[in-house]
């Protein structure tokens, strides 16, 4: 049966162990060719540059070939069915990897193909990004144990997939986002489904009182760029700042980010900050997941 990764919880509790213990391999290690002769098809529907750079470089390490496919180079919204889609790229290549606007482009592909189905992004879930969050903490901290993470910010995509990551190594996580911004029902069952709900809050200072680690994200996504105003009224208070971050807490933001919105230069470009460790760690676990699913 083929395996897709369309969001962290496609992965058993076990499974994702097992991928991150072999990401930590790879990095410390080096990567050997377990993937020589093999493709991966990446379709962009959206810009990037972490998404691009570590699945391409990550191919190139593992023995493999990536091909970029960007939003004008097939025929995804241009008149041929996703399921076509699926089908045809199975007899081309060993994986796929989208990064798309509708989660599900996503679901209906991996509906029909025989090749793994990679979400490098979509509206409702980021999971690869959760694979290198979680490696950081766990660089960091040796272990998830008795760790508290706080998440101040918009409910977004990169939230959805992480409470989910996050309950499944066993986090605390608390959320703080304004009224009207938190993550989707969806993931937050899903969280509690894997065995530790998040807390919610609009208090931004009660989710950081006790973190080990306080993580945000941009306000304003792509797409979203006609709420701008009105997204940045509704998340005064919200910034990560030396005064709302602990003095002994870590930063997190998964880039890019917007000095002086989310989070504040001298926060970002801090020796508290993860922000670059988590962007290498991209690398290391999709290296990871591309060898696990092979």
């Amino acid at each position: 049966m083929t395996r897709h990764f369309l969001d962290v919880d496609d992965l058993s509790p076990d499974e994702l162990a097992e991928v991150l213990a072999l990401a930590e391999e790879f990095k410390s290690n080096g990567s050997p060719p377990e993937l020589a002769g093999q493709t991966l098809a990446m379709l962009f529907e959206k810009p990037s540059t972490r998404t691009r750079l570590s699945f391409e470089t990550g191919m190139t390490q593992l023995g493999g070939h990536a091909v970029f496919m960007g939003p004008d180079d097939t025929h995804l919204d241009h008149g041929e069915p996703v399921s076509d889609t699926g089908r045809v790229l199975s007899r081309y290549v060993d994986f796929v990897m989208g990064r798309v606007f509708d989660h599900d482009c996503l679901v209906e592909m991996a509906e029909y193909a025989t090749v793994p189905i990679i979400n490098g992004l979509s509206d409702i879930a980021h999971p690869c990004q959760s694979l290198a969050d979680l490696l950081t903490i766990q660089e960091q901290f040796d272990s998830f144990e008795d760790l508290s993470v706080a998440w101040v910010g918009d409910g977004n995509n990169v939230l959805n997939s992480f409470a989910i990551a996050a309950s499944t190594v066993g986090l605390d996580l608390t959320i703080a986002t304004p009224e009207g911004y938190e993550p989707s029902n969806d993931a937050l069952l899903r969280a509690s489904d894997r065995g530790r709900s998040p807390v919610l809050t609009n208090d931004p200072e009660e989710a950081v009182a006790d973190a080990d680690v306080v993580y945000t994200d941009v306000w304003v996504s792509m797409g979203q760029e006609d709420e701008r105003e009105e997204k940045l009224a509704a998340f005064d208070g919200f910034q990560l700042n030396d005064e709302l971050l602990p003095d002994s807490a870590l930063a997190m933001h998964c880039l890019p980010a917007h000095r002086g919105e989310e989070i504040t230069g001298d926060v970002l470009e801090s020796d508290r900050s993860l922000s670059w460790d988590q962007a290498e760690n991209r690398l290391h676990a999709q290296k990871a997941l591309l060898a696990y699913l092979a």
